[in-house]
């Protein structure tokens, strides 16, 4: 358990000290709003699906469009796979845009991932790595009206995850909890420019499991994102801050083996 709040405290630092050497910072309050579903095929096959409504001005303008959706299968009841695909709709939001002709943009990506879940007496702790291949639409030209090229990326990503619940031993039916994480994603590839520090998040939620099949989430989410491009010879950096709201579904649509 030290060595796990060790390791997010460090990515915490690190990515705050990168941030605070740029020249220009920009600042947007947002609000995400999202869906997860899981639905269990089978003891070991599940199908992901997961839909998130990125909000500028908490609610007013458009930052992003993402769907998400995937296959799951679990090596064991500590360790899943799963290999997916994301369609992603960038928007035009504040003064400086992600596009540098001001313009919205999709990404297409293919993503692989293993998440680890372990519990220490009463505190769960998930660990999720992901590898992603983004393909991002690029405009040649400021007449462009639509994307002339998409560019293939590549991006890793590392989540750490604790849950607490804030009544009794264990998350169950009727549990409120509490739950923080710290996601790092760092970029490469011959078409990464300036942000090999891509971004980090991290969120500090109060949930609540309603049922085995649903869980309800909401609280904080801090985003420090760093511009692929530079703006008059600065390395240009968003800092995002504002509300997350979290839908959590799932469903087996199987028959367990009695004991």
């Amino acid at each position: 358990m030290k060595k796990a709040v060790y390791l997010i405290l460090l990515i915490f630092i690190s990515s705050h000290s990168v941030a605070q050497n740029t020249r220009t910072n920009t600042y947007h309050s947002i609000g995400w709003y999202n869906y997860i579903g899981v639905f269990n095929v089978s003891s070991k096959i599940g199908i992901h699906t997961e839909y998130q409504f990125r909000r500028e001005e908490f609610i007013s303008n458009w930052q992003q469009s993402l769907l998400r959706i995937g296959m799951s299968y679990s090596l064991s009841k500590k360790t899943i796979i799963r290999l997916g695909y994301a369609w992603v709709e960038t928007f035009s939001y504040g003064e400086i845009p992600i596009n540098n002709f001001n313009k919205d943009f999709t990404e297409h990506r293919i993503f692989q991932m293993v998440q680890l879940n372990n519990k220490e007496n009463k505190i769960e702790f998930t660990h999720r790595f992901m590898f992603e291949q983004r393909f991002i639409g690029r405009y040649l030209t400021s007449e462009s009206k639509s994307e002339d090229v998409f560019s293939l990326l590549y991006r890793m990503r590392y989540m750490f995850r604790i849950q607490i619940p804030l009544k009794g031993s264990e998350i169950k039916n009727k549990t409120p909890y509490l739950a923080l994480y710290d996601e790092l994603f760092i970029g490469f590839g011959k078409n990464v420019n300036e942000n090999i520090f891509d971004q980090n998040r991290i969120g500090l939620l109060i949930g609540y499991r309603i049922s085995k099949t649903l869980r309800l989430e909401a609280g904080y989410i801090n985003q420090i994102l760093q511009l692929g491009r530079e703006v008059n010879n600065s390395n240009v950096f968003q800092y995002n801050n504002g509300i997350i709201i979290n839908i959590n579904l799932g469903f087996d649509f199987f028959k367990k083996k009695s004991s």
